[in-house]
This record gives structure tokens, C-alpha cells and sequence, in this order.
């Protein structure tokens, strides 16, 4: 996923971004809303998190903004506003999950998965497609009995083109999720991921449309 963070405690905005990323994520990390919204103006997001009290104004505001311009990107709050009241406030604003500071970096994860999940961009938990057993929470995937071995941009990959069956993913949006803003991206890059998810799970499923993109190409026999 592309994510945006928004969090201007520098030690726990590098720790999120660096676990976040490791996941296989592509992070833009932000510390005022007035450098987060022009980045959101200018740049499609899956997932912001959110900090609510930043120097320049409140997250909530910067979220019920969002939502009244029929911003539809899922957001988690993270913040140290523990009250109840803070947290109905945050979700009635428009906040898909709120999460309350400190927190485990773990809970931050699985937060992440279940949005996915619930904004029904990866599809069913677990797939079986031909000879291919994929469970995209854990992060599994097989041939048969044999079990691959996949990186966590390569998973990026695969989760971006599997979304959905047959849609057509170009190139900028595979940079995109593999990515943060700034980062320097060499020409060949997209195909050399996709070169290495052939090699592991079949060149059959990757199809390459010339100047268009890519997409998981499978049978709906193939699909169970």
C-alpha cells in the first residue's frame, strides 16, 4: 500500500515508518497537515495515519476536511487522547479505527491488515488459484507442497495485481507502492519484480500489456 503518515514526534514517526515499510509498505511521512495535504493533493493514498495533535492544527479537523471533499482513503488515528469521548469524536469525523499511543508496533500491523481487509483490497484471506495457495494475512504462499519464498516488495506486488482478478495495474502504480516520495526509482524496477514473481510463481499468471501495464491474469476454473 502507499501510506501516509502524519506524526510530529520524530522518534515514533521514524519507528512507524521504518515497521510500516519493512512490511513492504511505501511510506510518506509528514510532520505538519499543511505538508501532508499537499502531498494528498498531489499523490493517491490506501491508508493515512494520523496523529491528532500536530503543530499545525488538529488531525481532526485535517480528517473531517477529507471526508467532506469525498476523500474515501482509510484512516487509523494514532494519538494519546485516551478519553472516550476523544475516540467517538475521531470515529464520527470520519477515523476507520483508532489506536491509542503508546502502542505495540505489532497491534499497529495487524490494524493495518484488518483495514485492508475491511476496504476489500485484497480480496478473500486466502485463495487457491490453480496449483497456487496464497494467504495474503500471513503472508504464505505455495505451489502444491512446495512453499515460496517471497520479499515484502515482491508480496507488494502481488498484492497490488491481485486485487482484482483480471484489472489492469500500470507501472506507476507499482512504483507507487513500493516507493516513498523522494525516492530515487530506477527505470527497470517494476520489471524486475515482476520478472522475479514470474520465476516463482509461474510466468503463466503475470500477463504484460505493452505501454498499458500489468494483471494476474487466471481462468475463473482456476479460481476455488
Amino acid at each position: 500500500m502507499r501510506v501516509l503518515l502524519v506524526e510530529d514526534e520524530k522518534g515514533l514517526g521514524q519507528a512507524i515508518k521504518e515497521h510500516v515499510a519493512d512490511e513492504g509498505h511505501a511510506v510518506d511521512w509528514f510532520m505538519t497537515l499543511a505538508d501532508a495535504s499537499a502531498s494528498l493533493a498531489t499523490t493517491q493514498y490506501d491508508l493515512i495515519l494520523l496523529d491528532l495533535m500536530l503543530p499545525d492544527g488538529r488531525g481532526i479537523d485535517f480528517l473531517k476536511k477529507l471526508r467532506r471533499s469525498g476523500g474515501q482513503v482509510g484512516v487509523i488515528i494514532l494519538t494519546a487522547l485516551d478519553q472516550i469521548s476523544d475516540r467517538i469524536e475521531g470515529l464520527n469525523a470520519g477515523a476507520d479505527d483508532y489506536l491509542v499511543k503508546p502502542f505495540d508496533l505489532g497491534e499497529l500491523s495487524a490494524r493495518i491488515t484488518a483495514m485492508q481487509r475491511r476496504l476489500n483490497m485484497t480480496g478473500p484471506i486466502a485463495l487457491k488459484i490453480g496449483e497456487l495457495s496464497i494467504e495474503i494475512d500471513h503472508k504464505l504462499i505455495s505451489c502444491g507442497e512446495q512453499a515460496i519464498d517471497l520479499s515484502a516488495r515482491e508480496w507488494a506486488v502481488l498484492e497490488r495485481l491481485l486485487r482484482k482478478k483480471d484489472a489492469i495495474v500500470s507501472k506507476v502504480q507499482i512504483e507507487n507502492c513500493l516507493y516513498e516520495y523522494g525516492a530515487e526509482v530506477e527505470s527497470n524496477t517494476v520489471e524486475v519484480y515482476i520478472s522475479r514473481l514470474r520465476k516463482k510463481i509461474g510466468k503463466k499468471y503475470i500477463e504484460t500489456l505493452r505501454g498499458v501495464g500489468y494483471r494476474f491474469k487466471v481462468t475463473d476454473d482456476e479460481i476455488k
